[in-house]
């Protein structure tokens, strides 16, 4: 039964929730992370609202976390670091 699993994507990988977006200063952060493996890569969307245009950054990063509340939750505190680094140059 495995085989056919694979072989038509039948995997049984846990499909990630759609994230809720958390508001920081006046930034929108929505973990993204990104299922590779076992593992889940860091990811978040940052979004800000300057103007009349909604600026979106994708912020990924090269670390690896096997569980996906924790992903989440380290994807929320780089993208917090990454606004307080950078302000609006994310942006450029």
């Amino acid at each position: 039964m495995s085989f056919l699993k694979k072989l038509f994507g039948g995997s049984g990988a846990e499909t990630p929730a759609k994230a809720t977006a958390e508001s920081y200063k006046d930034y929108s952060i929505t973990p993204t992370p990104i299922r590779e493996g076992t593992a889940y890569r860091v990811s978040a969307r940052i979004e800000k609202q300057i103007d009349d245009e909604t600026k979106i950054h994708t912020l990924v990063r090269a670390d690896t976390i096997g569980d996906l509340s924790q992903a989440e939750a380290t994807s929320i505190a780089k993208a917090k670091q990454m606004i307080d680094e950078q302000g609006d140059r994310i942006f450029r």
